[in-house]
């Protein structure tokens, strides 16, 4: 299983019009994903200013899109231990791929919390 953070309102427009599509794809020619350990240093990197995020969790033999495990260009976010690698989908994941999207949030101490249901 691997993961990729968005928000409600991408999912919800990605199940009205076809495959989801992030706007990475069309800047450096993949969707950024996690492993379940790295979402919680990704979200706190990335999402500075976000209080809840939706976590697509995608069944990664389901993709009709190829996927590569890349190291992440300027290291990895704090957290991550230097040479994990992380998966690329090169290419609009569809969406019965998509195993569920639940919702990760920060906790009192302003930390996002991976959901219990992931």
């Amino acid at each position: 299983m691997i993961y990729h953070l968005t928000f409600r309102k991408n999912w919800k427009h990605a199940l009205a019009t076809g495959p989801f599509r992030d706007k990475s794809l069309d800047k450096e020619g993949f969707i950024h994903c996690s492993t379940a350990t790295q979402l919680v240093p990704v979200a706190m990197l990335n999402f500075p200013q976000r209080r809840k995020l939706t976590i697509l969790a995608i069944d990664e033999t389901q993709l009709t899109s190829p996927v590569k495990w890349e190291k992440p260009d300027g290291g990895p976010p704090p957290g991550v231990p230097v040479g994990d690698k992380f998966p690329h989908v090169y290419g609009p994941i569809n969406l019965e791929a998509v195993i569920k999207t639940p919702d990760m949030e920060r906790n009192a101490d302003d930390v996002f919390v991976l959901p219990d249901d992931l």
